[in-house]
């Protein structure tokens, strides 16, 4: 029997699977797809993911990113523009991904590539983890860090979802360190430039929609779209290149879901990532989250502390940034005029929003343990 069955390879079950194994435990990372590859994410990194990184032995400069220094806002003839709070990057999922892997690797984690979990149940006191094809893994606990996508039997409970979609572009020029929030009827986008081989004129655009038509399939009908919410928009995509022949695109995103045990939930299974909130786009760190999830659930399983109480005290850490990235995600759709008219008059009060929408600095202590009495769990890694 294994230890721990993660499953998914993105940044929260690398993350937990590179602690995992660093602390000697046995631990198999299940991964569906076979190479990193692009996904629907902005890839904006703030301090809380640099960190979070770095204490991971991956420090951001050395993986390629590119430095983000300003924020900046358009709607309508309207645009402002501010020096962020921190410092931030931008990289690749791609190169991330490849980066978080092979160091769980290194640690000693088994990593399945190519291999995605078919379903989870529990099989007297661990766990049977079912892949495609028809083997089983035994584990003593799992992790369900699957990103956007469900596992059969452990769906979150979410009934509602966006549109993601995501388009590498080449501006006519360089974006200079800036990420841009581009409101637009029925949706908003970001763009801001990629790091990696991409520095320089490439930028990604991503946008959260309530709906799309022809976006979903054509690059120009999504520029379009984009650049119908602002003249700065329109001119920093006028004449941009799209890098793919079609965007990509993720169905049925539940921003803001935040997950709840209810009665029966099941023991040794614990969230971390997507499978346990999802930060509105672009509004919040939602690779911060990701991160902190994976790391702290890999320490509520080397400390014995059950699921149900790692999920309220995950919970509690990520309240705030998630409340804050809600509300901006909400004047981004309902006024964008008025959000950026106050952050031209009032830049201070961009910096403010930008710095509380990061995870918490300190960790607090977490009450849970053994049945029989085990110390707290730090949710986040200090740094």
């Amino acid at each position: 029997m294994s230890g721990t069955v993660v499953i998914g390879g993105g940044p929260a079950g690398a993350a937990a699977a590179i602690l995992l194994a660093r602390a000697g435990a046995r631990v198999t990372v299940v991964e569906r797809e076979a190479a990193a590859r692009e996904k629907v994410c902005g890839e904006f990194l703030g301090p809380d993911a640099a960190a979070l990184m770095a204490s991971l032995g991956l420090p951001l400069p050395s993986l390629g990113a590119v430095p983000v220094s300003r924020g900046a806002l358009a709607a309508g003839s309207r645009d402002a523009a501010w020096a962020l709070p921190f410092a931030a990057w931008s990289l690749p999922r791609a190169v991330m991904d490849e980066a978080l892997l092979d160091a769980a690797a290194r640690a000693g984690a088994t990593v399945l590539r190519g291999r995605g979990a078919a379903g989870a149940a529990r099989e007297g006191e661990g766990w049977s983890v079912r892949l495609a094809g028809g083997a089983r893994l035994a584990a003593r606990s799992v992790v369900l860090a699957t990103g956007k996508h469900e596992l059969r039997g452990h769906a979150r409970s979410a009934t509602r979802g966006q549109i993601g979609l995501k388009l590498p572009l080449r501006l006519a020029g360089p974006m200079e360190g800036t990420v841009l929030l581009l409101p637009f009827a029925g949706g908003y986008a970001g763009l801001q430039p990629r790091g990696g081989e991409g520095a320089g004129r490439e930028a990604n655009l991503c946008a959260a929609l309530r709906a799309v038509g022809s976006e979903a399939r054509d690059p120009a009908a999504l520029l379009g779209r984009v650049a119908s919410g602002s003249a700065l928009a329109a001119r920093l995509l006028r004449d941009a290149e799209p890098l793919l022949a079609r965007p990509l695109a993720v169905g049925g995103v539940p921003y803001g879901f935040r997950h709840r045990d209810g009665a029966g939930a099941p023991c040794g299974l614990y969230r971390a990532g997507d499978q346990f909130a999802v930060v509105p786009s672009l509004a919040g760190d939602g690779v911060a989250m990701a991160l902190a999830g994976g790391m702290a659930a890999a320490r509520a399983i080397l400390e014995g502390v059950p699921s149900a109480a790692f999920h309220r005290a995950l919970d509690a850490e990520l309240g705030r940034p998630m409340r804050w990235a809600g509300a901006i995600a909400r004047l981004l759709e309902a006024a964008p005029g008025a959000l950026t008219l106050a952050a031209g008059v009032f830049p201070a009060g961009a910096r403010l929003a930008a710095a509380r929408t990061r995870l918490p600095s300190r960790p607090r202590p977490v009450a849970g343990g053994r049945e029989g009495g085990a110390g707290p769990v730090r949710i986040l890694a200090r740094r």
